[in-house]
């Protein structure tokens, strides 16, 4: 899988951000430059968080928490079980390019996502 341009954008600034929390806090001098140094490099943390850890695949909550691999298009490897129900929601994987249909829990609202064909 590739890296967008916009989070690699996101992700470039974030290091800037703490290449410039790190030089400011190597100036000599008023503490108040500290503080900035302080800011810059907790935004510059979120961001670099942000990136790493932004979900980019379409899964469900059971295989992010049991970390189950990626089906095809990124869905479900495993057998659905019966209390899910197929919708009329389909949509294409951007970053696949596979057809996907959502199923539902009509009882929690859980969706899953499975590949169509």
């Amino acid at each position: 899988m590739g890296v967008s341009l916009a989070r690699l954008l996101i992700g470039g600034f974030g290091v800037l951000l703490i290449l410039a929390a790190i030089a400011v806090a190597a100036i000599p001098g008023a503490g108040a430059d500290r503080i900035s140094a302080l800011w810059l490099f907790g935004g510059g943390a979120v961001l670099l968080a942000g990136v790493m850890l932004e979900r980019t695949r379409y899964r469900s909550l059971n295989a992010e928490r049991t970390g189950d691999g990626h089906g095809r298009g990124g869905g479900e490897t495993s057998r659905l079980e019966a209390r899910f129900r197929s919708t009329e929601e389909r949509f294409v994987d951007p970053t696949t390019g596979v057809a996907m249909r959502v199923w539902i829990d009509p009882k929690s609202g859980e969706r899953r996502y499975v590949p169509e064909g």
